[in-house]
């Protein structure tokens, strides 16, 4: 049997990206705040606009993507009476324009975040993708009143204010296309001592 090298989980990494709306809102302190204060260490911190080829890398969507999400669209459709007038697959590509629109309209701040269980620890501090139904405590439940009807309405992306990763291995993927190993800073930060030092030893003098 193969055997795998086991993962460093205090080396764990996540992309983040407080996007155009968050930006605009003055609102890149604060998130940056919520995160930090967990014990996450930023390692990589730029502002830039994201181009469109990267963008498109980014999101990696298929056609089974677009046409699940065009599944839910048309449902949502006929639960409020109107009649589809596209197949799926067209309605999932609308929406994955409108995301494409939506990520490259100007400035974002791109940061990787570093620590154990990053990836999941941020999601839970972004909250749901619909701000709406976020819980409160989350940055997308406290900060932003968007919807996917009114999205949907608007014909746009819901603004929800920032990207997080899903998984490790997706925001492995994600920080090779934003961020190059030449702007990933590798350093130690004192308060690593208390969070992962296995004794705390040596704090009395």
């Amino acid at each position: 049997m193969t055997s795998h090298p086991q993962r460093n989980l205090k080396k764990e990494r996540s992309f983040v990206a407080v996007k155009h709306d968050g930006v605009q809102r003055g609102l890149v302190g604060e998130i940056i705040r919520r995160i930090e204060r967990t014990g996450l260490k930023i390692v990589a911190l730029k502002m830039f606009v994201p181009d469109m080829e990267r963008t498109v890398e980014h999101y990696g969507k298929d056609d089974a993507w677009c046409t699940k999400v065009g599944e839910r669209t048309i449902e949502n459709m006929k639960n409020q009476g109107k009649t589809p007038e596209k197949l799926a697959l067209e309605y999932g590509k609308d929406v994955l324009k409108a995301l494409y629109a939506y990520f490259t309209l100007g400035p974002v701040v791109g940061m990787v975040i570093e620590g154990n269980q990053a990836v999941a620890i941020i999601k839970k501090l972004v909250g749901g993708t619909e701000p709406t139904t976020s819980d409160v405590g989350t940055i997308r439940g406290d900060f932003t009143l968007d919807s996917y009807d009114l999205s949907n309405v608007d014909g746009r992306a819901v603004r929800n204010l920032i990207h997080c990763s899903d998984k490790p291995e997706e925001a492995e993927r994600e920080i090779k296309i934003w961020f190059n190993s030449q702007e990933i800073v590798n350093w130690n930060s004192i308060q690593e001592k208390i969070l992962y030092d296995i004794n705390i030893d040596g704090i009395l003098e």
